[in-house]
């Protein structure tokens, strides 16, 4: 074991309990339990609130899995990332001031909170909390593999012990600390991705001979790796562009994105987030899918994707600073499983436990069953994380397509078309979800259906069934003033 390594990482994970100890000081001397732990009271400013939307949105597959794929695939990859540039900028400008004035109207402390005040329906909250747990394991799993991997890098330790170490520094800040500790850590790793992310640039290319050494020993490899079409020619013009829908227009259906947009204090701190989320986020996508691809000739033969930022970064920086780099990585993982983790808990706890089992729950019971609710979730997606796929980021973007196709249409339309109602999301719902299934499998065993991604058609069909059950069942137009 590398101490020299190690020792960063360890002050970086010390920093973080600290946030955690004074934000569990915070819901102590809270009114509201709920408001503070799932939604630090409302009050996030602008730089936090663009920090978390990063910190959330690049994961474990912005950091490891998808600079592993472009490791393989090449500039292709690149160009399909690049499209999550645009991601909070859609969030927020979509979502923006009527979400956040409707949420605090409905007192709403989830998404589910609001899908239930606005649809009034039983069956539109069940869909939501078990579209919601199903997919988030999908994508917790994968930040926890990311986590054992990077430790297992960085320690020489065997993987299922590293994966313990993570689960087990995460498990005890998120439970302590809540929404108000996972923002403020956010602010905090969204800093630590954005300097690590340039000094490994910095190194990789230094380590290659320059950037034209880099291209012409790709080139020299497989003319391929520079195109647009991956190393194999499998990136197409359909697929690529449908991509877009997927992390680009379509999180704004994401819970974990969406909660974020009710959340800010002001309509000052929403601008401000607009701006620094959108060039931020631009900076941490096109700069790690180039380290990934920039280290196949520098470090090439890696045979596990997920392993490349970790093993490039010991290569070609000082231990101790490559400690520090890859403190990035570490951060990404864990600002994202804090924030999975605590939207599945208050689906458990607020969107079933209390509006349909124990409506009158005392805030001590409240309090219990949140802490431990989330502990319990924490060692579900441990247990499900000891058999890990190749590359994890196929995991996380069968979650996404899953939670958009449930979501994206009962959350837009429901702001912004008065006769949408409780039919329409529940067929919108139910055929998002099952076609994105269906077809996920489907393209498994045959390509992809029509060349484009999995999540396109179930997001075209949702939209029609929203639409066309809310005009011919029962149609009339919702009051938004009430």
């Amino acid at each position: 074991m590398n101490m020299a390594v190690v020792l960063p990482m360890i002050i970086f994970l010390l920093i973080i309990f600290f946030i955690g100890y004074y934000a569990s000081k915070k819901i102590s001397s809270s009114n509201s339990f709920l408001q503070e732990y799932f939604l630090g009271g409302r009050e996030l400013g602008g730089f936090v609130l663009a920090m978390t939307m990063v910190a959330t949105y690049g994961s474990a597959s912005s950091f490891l899995g998808g600079p592993g794929t472009a490791y393989t695939m090449g500039f292709g990859w690149i160009l399909l990332a690049m499209t999550q540039v645009v991601t909070g900028y859609f969030v927020l400008l979509i979502l923006g001031k009527k979400f956040a004035i409707l949420a605090r109207r409905y007192n709403a402390v989830t998404l589910i909170d609001f899908l239930k005040m606005r649809y009034k329906s039983p069956i539109v909250v069940l869909l939501s909390a078990a579209s919601m747990i199903i997919f988030l394991f999908s994508s917790m799993t994968a930040q926890w593999v990311g986590g054992g991997r990077l430790i297992e890098s960085l320690t020489g330790l065997n993987y299922h012990t590293a994966l313990f170490i993570f689960a087990i520094s995460v498990l005890v800040y998120v439970t302590i600390g809540g929404f108000r500790a996972v923002a403020l850590t956010d602010a905090v790793q969204g800093g630590v991705m954005v300097i690590g992310t340039l000094v490994l640039l910095i190194g990789v290319i230094i380590a290659g001979g320059g950037i034209d050494n880099i291209v012409q020993d790709l080139v020299n490899e497989n003319p391929r790796l520079v195109s647009p079409y991956g190393f194999d020619g499998n990136l197409s013009m359909a697929y690529v562009s449908s991509f877009w829908i997927l992390v680009g227009v379509g999180v704004v259906g994401l819970p974990q994105m969406a909660v974020r947009a009710m959340s800010y204090k002001n309509s000052r701190s929403m601008h401000r987030a607009l701006v620094i989320g959108t060039i931020v986020t631009g900076f941490i996508m096109l700069n790690m899918h180039l380290i990934g691809v920039f280290a196949r000739p520098v470090l090439p033969g890696i045979e596990i994707g997920d392993k490349v930022i970790p093993l490039i970064a010991l290569e070609v920086l000082p231990a101790w600073l490559a400690g520090i780099v890859l403190a990035a990585p570490m951060a990404a993982i864990m600002s994202t499983v804090d924030s999975l983790l605590l939207l599945v808990s208050s689906s458990i706890v607020k969107d079933v436990y209390i509006n349909y089992i124990k409506p009158d729950a005392s805030e001590k019971t409240i309090k219990r069953m949140s802490f431990g609710i989330t502990a319990i979730l924490g060692v579900i997606v441990f247990l499900l994380a000891l058999n890990p796929p190749d590359l994890l980021i196929f995991l996380n973007l069968f979650a996404f397509g899953g939670l958009e196709a449930a979501f994206i249409w009962p959350v837009v339309l429901g702001l912004y078309w008065s006769y949408g109602n409780k039919y329409g999301a529940i067929a919108s719902m139910v055929t998002g979800i099952a076609t994105y299934v269906a077809i996920h499998f489907y393209n498994q065993s045959n390509g992809n259906l029509f060349g484009v991604h999995t999540v396109t058609l179930p997001i075209v069909l949702s939209l029609v069934s929203f639409v066309l059950f809310s005009l011919l069942i029962k149609r009339e137009q919702y009051d938004f003033e009430k």
